[in-house]
């Protein structure tokens, strides 16, 4: 029996979900979660062998929660996305996610790629690896990622700078190299092409 996690913060999407998969006979869904810090608790609590994550999903993300859990126990974890932003699959495999697949997948076939990933193969949707080997290289550092990262709240510099454990004049220098990088005048627009191009 291939005993699963899924967290959506959809309840209709994620309620329509679990019921198809409890459908299939070799498969059990053992907690429904809507957010990322239950995914994280609940992972933890019930130890499933695949923990279905959707990559939009409060208060951090489905990726962040793919992390934590993998950082700590040995769970394969597959993320499903709406909208699937390249530079984020590369993330997701770095971190060891074993799919990456998108939300029009119908639950038989999401059930097919489980039984394949709970036998010890990855998954990665045709349409979003094609993405990927097209998509910018980043040309930002590690901690100006961060600092965009942070940034992407819309807090101000000396919020950020708490944040991210640097005083506020380094924050500012971060962002100025980033905002040059990229080509934007605005720490919020260098924060959204980040975003959009997956690398934060």
């Amino acid at each position: 029996m291939i005993r699963l996690l899924l967290a959506d913060d959809e309840d209709l999407v994620r309620g329509a979900l679990a019921a198809l998969l409890e459908l299939e006979p070799d498969m059990t869904v053992l907690a429904q979660v809507s957010t990322t810090t239950e995914a994280v608790r609940e992972a933890k609590a019930h130890h499933p062998d695949i923990a279905v994550l959707d990559l939009e999903m409060p208060p951090a993300d489905g990726l962040r929660a793919a992390e934590d859990i993998r950082a700590e126990l040995d769970i394969d974890v597959v993320l499903v996305t709406r909208h699937a932003r390249p530079g984020v699959l590369r993330r997701a495999l770095a971190t060891g996610v074993s799919g990456f697949v998108p939300k029009t997948t119908p639950a038989t076939r999401l059930a097919e790629i489980l039984r394949g990933i709970s036998a010890g193969r990855r998954y990665v949707d045709p349409d979003i690896a094609a993405s990927a080997l097209t998509e910018h290289t980043c040309p930002l550092t590690t901690r100006e990622l961060d600092v965009l990262r942070a940034a992407r709240t819309g807090d101000s510099v000396h919020t950020i700078a708490a944040q991210v454990h640097l005083a506020p004049g380094t924050v500012r220098n971060y962002l100025s190299a980033a905002m040059s990088k990229l080509g934007v005048t605005s720490r919020h627009a260098a924060a959204y092409r980040a975003w959009e191009e997956g690398w934060i």
